[in-house]
């Protein structure tokens, strides 16, 4: 089994289409107004967009990994965007940092190397 897509609700398609692609997502479907889907620049996975008039509560977290998350975090603060949290270490041996999109959706930019799926505490 392997994670093809995810799909998150937003409130307006177009306006975070545009949130995405700045971020570093490569758009291969747009169905206006309901429906656009990216590619991520690595790996196979998709991510998807659904408008929905259901306010979102906060609670979807979307975590994307990136090896130079330094630099990404720099040059996304270049373009405008906001952190809730810079990069930092945590003590569950990754690196990340944390900004919402337009419709209150967590991302969590980070970097965690093996630890992604092989942290000392993985049970065997």
């Amino acid at each position: 089994m392997n994670l093809n897509q995810i799909t998150i609700a937003v409130s307006n398609v177009e306006q975070s289409i545009e949130f995405y692609e700045n971020l570093g997502l490569r758009l291969i479907v747009k169905s206006l107004p309901k429906y656009a889907r990216f590619e991520c620049p690595d790996g196979a996975s998709t991510f998807s967009l659904h408008q929905s008039e259901i306010p979102n509560n906060g609670s979807t977290w979307l975590y994307f990994e990136i090896e130079n998350l330094d630099q990404k975090v720099t040059e996304l603060l270049q373009k405008g965007y906001v952190f809730e949290e810079m990069p930092n270490d945590k003590e569950w041996l990754w690196r990340e940092a944390r900004i919402k999109d337009l419709d209150n959706n967590q991302l969590i930019l980070y970097c965690a190397g093996k630890n992604r799926k092989y942290p000392p505490w993985r049970i065997p």
